[in-house]
């Protein structure tokens, strides 16, 4: 079975406040469990919205950068 971690795992995982998982949850842009008043976040949630959420750096060309006449 799939580990579920509370809120401030979910914080300390991400390196940010308790309250930036709790507005995921609020705004429901992240999977979770509500198992009776406890809310629990699944680890591959966790992973997924980090996937989600990454951007990849731009490259610039050189050649693309002309000065106009």
């Amino acid at each position: 079975m799939e580990r579920l971690l509370n809120v401030d795992q979910v914080a300390e995982l991400l390196g940010t406040t308790v309250r930036f998982p709790r507005r995921l949850i609020e705004e429901r842009r992240i999977t979770f469990v509500k198992v009776g008043r406890h809310v629990r976040i699944p680890e591959t949630a966790v992973a997924a919205f980090v996937t989600a959420n990454t951007v990849e750096p731009v490259t610039i060309r050189r050649a693309g950068l002309r000065r106009a006449a």
